[in-house]
């Protein structure tokens, strides 16, 4: 397993920590679920011929 470093404000920093308590897990671990799922995301829409691109961009919009 690779390990990655992120800079986060305090706030969200906070946000995060509380999240994983709250869902007895680490902030590490949430981060690490988020990608997997984007990452999945990613590939099944590349394999079902979405344009992806158009995709993450309808996804920031809404």
């Amino acid at each position: 397993m690779r390990n990655i470093t992120v800079s986060v404000d305090e706030e969200t920093h906070r946000l995060a920590r509380i999240l994983a308590a709250e869902l007895d897990t680490s902030v590490s671990a949430l981060v690490r679920d988020f990608l997997k799922r984007l990452a999945s995301d990613r590939a099944s829409a590349v394999a079902s011929g979405v344009d992806v691109e158009k995709a993450v961009e309808h996804g920031r919009r809404t």
